[in-house]
């Protein structure tokens, strides 16, 4: 029961160089691809290289207005205007400043137990996996469930 045994080697992934609009592009084409809810992206140099990841809620926290507790409170700010403004400046950011670099990886021989301790501990929802520095596969938090759930219906 290792992570070659779980992991996923059809992945989506973007380029640190890519912007913030791209990135929710590629959200989207990950999303119809897959048919599910695809909630992070790997992000990899020219060499396939992992440098970071994307999550949506990375880009969520990016674009939240600092001043969004008190929309309801002034009269005279337009919470649509002022969001709608803030949209055009974010889509232009390049990936690489919101991408977390703080990346927990493994490789393909991780056993599924560790990937189990690491997501629990860590709280994380999917790990790269990684063999001579390319990304060869990504481990969701779900195909861990689910192949130990089978564990317990065999």
């Amino acid at each position: 029961m290792q992570a070659s045994n779980i992991m996923d080697t059809c992945f989506h992934s973007i380029n640190p160089q890519d912007t913030i609009a791209d990135a929710v592009k590629a959200f989207q084409k990950a999303n119809q691809t897959e048919k599910k809810g695809i909630f992070g992206l790997i992000v990899t140099d020219d060499n396939d290289h992992l440098v970071g990841m994307l999550s949506m809620y990375d880009i969520l926290l990016f674009i939240q207005p600092k001043h969004t507790q008190i929309w309801g409170e002034m009269e005279d700010l337009d919470p649509d205007q002022l969001f709608d403004e803030r949209l055009e400046r974010v889509k232009k950011i390049q990936v690489r400043d919101i991408m977390s670099t703080d990346v927990v990886t493994i490789s393909p021989d991780t056993h599924i137990l560790k990937i189990a301790d690491i997501m629990i501990k860590k709280h994380i929802r999917r790990i790269p996996v990684i063999e001579n520095r390319a990304v060869v596969g990504i481990i969701y938090r779900a195909a861990v469930f689910y192949h130990l759930l089978n564990k317990f219906t065999d």
